[in-house]
């Protein structure tokens, strides 16, 4: 068996006094499709955004892609270098809930730059890439448009287009379409469900969209205070959860 892409080990995020993260154990396999599911501020997010090194932790180690994002600097503290960073960074992509495009650009300008300015691409090279993402997303005639021009959903299918140019092994995406207008989110899930279905890449999900975490996923974790309570194939999470936190809340989020 080879190793998991992603393993978390006693990992423990605190925010002051309060922790997130709780001795946090969790690995993923390459090219598994996991959600997190739980109630706001039940530490969801917080995981995709240790893997995007966009928060530090206190305690514990983390492995991306065979990469340690901790390192001990010689007086008992962990702290990730720079260099770890930006292996980590070359492997892990991120699509947010706002879709943080370069308002100044156009669609076609926001998913070069970057494999550009960090992967080193040229411009035809990288431009070629950009047009057969956005031809993947359904956007091939809107490269030249600027941001302000498109719709949310629009918006967001540009910023998997960004996400996926990096080429990352691991795709996240942190509530996707939770700044969308309801009549756009299903374009946006069509785009995700596509990929999840089409492509090997390892994909971690943070959504409240249920009946879509069902179809997509291939486990489903939830989580509660810190910590996952309960995890497994979406049918069982969904029809026959055995722990009463997880019952409570899809009761109360699950229609009838």
């Amino acid at each position: 068996m080879t190793s998991p892409i992603i393993r978390f080990n006693n990992v423990t995020k605190r925010f002051g006094d309060f922790v997130v993260l709780d001795q946090f154990d969790f690995e993923v396999a390459q090219g598994e499709k996991v959600t997190l599911i739980g109630p706001s501020g039940s530490g969801k997010s917080t995981v995709l955004r240790i893997l995007m090194t966009l928060e530090p932790f206190q305690e514990g180690a983390l492995t991306i892609a065979d990469i340690s994002y901790h390192q001990p600097d010689g007086r008992g503290r962990f702290r990730a270098s720079d260099h770890h960073l930006r292996q980590i960074r070359t492997n892990v992509g991120m699509v947010f809930q706002s879709f943080n495009l370069f308002p100044h650009m156009t669609v076609l300008r926001n998913v070069v730059e970057a494999p550009m300015a960090v992967l080193g691409l040229r411009r035809a090279e990288a431009e070629c890439r950009a047009v057969e993402l956005l031809r993947l997303v359904g956007l091939s005639d809107k490269k030249d448009h600027y941001p302000s021009q498109l719709s949310g959903g629009q918006q967001q299918r540009v910023a998997i287009a960004r996400a996926l140019a990096m080429r990352p092994r691991v795709l996240l995406f942190d509530e996707p379409t939770s700044a969308l207008d309801p009549q756009l989110v299903g374009e946006v899930l069509g785009v995700i469900r596509g990929l999840a279905q089409e492509h090997d890449l390892t994909m971690l999900l943070v959504t409240h969209e249920m009946r879509f975490a069902r179809e997509v996923s291939d486990r489903v974790c939830f989580f509660d205070k810190g910590r996952i309570v309960e995890q497994g194939p979406p049918d069982q999470i969904f029809s026959t959860p055995s722990q009463p936190r997880t019952r409570e809340f899809l009761n109360s989020v699950l229609p009838g």
